[in-house]
């Protein structure tokens, strides 16, 4: 678990995985991660250092083994939880928890702006074995009776005491600035980020730049204390295809590439978050501008969704978007559930929102050519042609599920063995039949041999 790394860093100093790699220090974190990935550990130590991979492991965050989220590796999925003014509590945020981790994911963010949010997050790092991400302006803004009540010091005060918890990665939307207010309002949908509303209202109200901007030094200062991994939230994420790709989203990512290279000073680790609602056609080229203004720093997208209109079945929307976007260089795929856009999802919703965009990641190893990706595809693929019904649960994404439509019409002991399923019946299947052809290929061919 997370203490054997721990008990090898040194904390008398700085002590952020980004700091070690550039002394030339292979951590004991990055040979885990260069382990888990077939990755040279040196190589690893190199990405680490220049800002291409992060490795978000906050020192306080003791139950936790760590992972690598960056271009060179495997796509990762996070899971986003947390309850709301409306809905849920902490039992069933963190049976969503262990929904997600059950179901494969990489990361979680408690995404909680309802009630005891500090005790909800403190019970999901507690059962999380993985990084916990948040974004602290939720916690912020439910201290107070108005957004324009927050100040730069409470905003600050809650990044701390969150790094305290042992936070890995934060939400903070610092690259949303003043200047970019007109081209906000000239939208179809001036807005859909959260944070970036709240902040947007505040330097409207204030007229004050963004706090977050302006206090950058003091943020790096928490951040580095405790190795917490910043992830540069898109405050100005488009909302809509209208709205893709227009002068608000990237004006914002230029400056969110400013603030990675400042990060980097800090020796702190960055992840750039990334659009929401990109047609198609786009995605490649915004992966490309990412790599271009923020120096190929781990892309953390949204989706993105290629259509306005999936409501109720927007998780397939992402998943084809995140498919698309990962293959052409994004890092790490932020899950959508059928809720996104109607509602809070249930542990259901969850299952399902991770199941897609672990197929949208695994596409996407795929066609990059991530070192063994397809060894469990080929797998599968022997299993099937087998009628090795055991082995093909085993090997896919939801074992349950897969169990539970084969068995849904023909079920009982005698069907596990037989080599057919109800798609076809035994006298039309395709896999029994091409599997007969080849036996009585050999059969010929020995009968000619003879």
């Amino acid at each position: 678990m997370r203490k054997e790394w721990i008990s090898k860093r040194d904390f008398t100093d700085v002590n952020t995985q980004m700091y070690y790699a550039k002394q030339g220090i292979v951590t004991e974190e990055i040979k885990h991660v260069a382990k888990l990935e077939k990755f040279d550990a040196e190589g690893l130590r190199k990405l680490v250092a220049e800002g291409k991979v992060a490795i978000p492991a906050n020192i306080k965050h003791t139950n936790m083994v760590p992972m690598g989220i960056g271009r060179s590796l495997s796509v990762k999925i996070n899971t986003n939880i947390g309850n709301s003014p409306l809905s849920s509590g902490l039992d069933e945020e963190v049976d969503k928890l262990k929904h997600s981790l059950k179901y494969k994911t990489d990361t979680v963010m408690d995404l909680s702006t309802g009630q005891n949010i500090k005790e909800i997050r403190q019970a999901i790092i507690d059962n999380s074995p993985i990084p916990v991400g948040t974004v602290p302006i939720y916690e912020a803004f439910e201290k107070v009776d108005s957004v324009y009540d927050m100040t730069p010091q409470l905003l600050l005060e809650v990044v701390e005491e969150q790094a305290e918890q042992g936070v890995d990665y934060m939400t903070i939307h610092a690259g949303i600035v003043k200047s970019h207010m007109p081209k906000i309002l000239a939208r179809k949908i001036p807005l859909v980020s959260r944070g970036g509303s709240l902040l947007a209202h505040w330097m409207l109200h204030h007229g004050k730049e963004n706090p977050f901007f302006t206090h950058y030094d003091e943020l790096m200062k928490i951040m580095r204390k405790y190795d917490v991994t910043i992830s540069i939230g898109d405050g100005l994420r488009p909302g809509c295809l209208h709205d893709s790709s227009d002068d608000a989203q990237f004006a914002e990512l230029a400056v969110m590439g400013d603030l990675a290279r400042k990060s980097w000073e800090y020796d702190v680790q960055v992840m750039i978050e990334g659009p929401g609602h990109i047609p198609l056609h786009e995605i490649e080229m915004n992966m490309k501008k990412e790599r271009e203004l923020c120096d190929d720093a781990p892309f953390y997208i949204l989706g993105p969704l290629p259509t306005d209109i999936a409501a109720g079945y927007d998780h397939i929307s992402s998943a084809i978007g995140g498919a698309f976007a990962a293959w052409h260089g994004a890092s790490m795929l932020c899950y959508v559930t059928p809720k996104e856009h109607l509602g809070l999802p249930n542990a259901e919703d969850v299952r399902v929102g991770v199941i897609a965009h672990k197929i949208a990641a695994h596409v996407a190893d795929i066609a990059k050519g991530i070192p063994g990706a397809q060894d469990i595809d080929d797998k599968m693929s022997d299993a099937r042609l087998n009628f090795d019904w055991e082995t093909q649960f085993k090997l896919t994404l939801d074992p349950e599920r897969a169990k539970e439509y084969h068995d849904e019409t023909l079920g009982g002991d005698y069907f596990k063995t037989a080599e057919y399923c109800s798609m076809c019946g035994e006298k039309f299947c395709a896999m029994r039949i091409g599997k007969e052809l080849r036996e009585k290929d050999a059969e010929k061919k020995k009968e000619n041999e003879t």
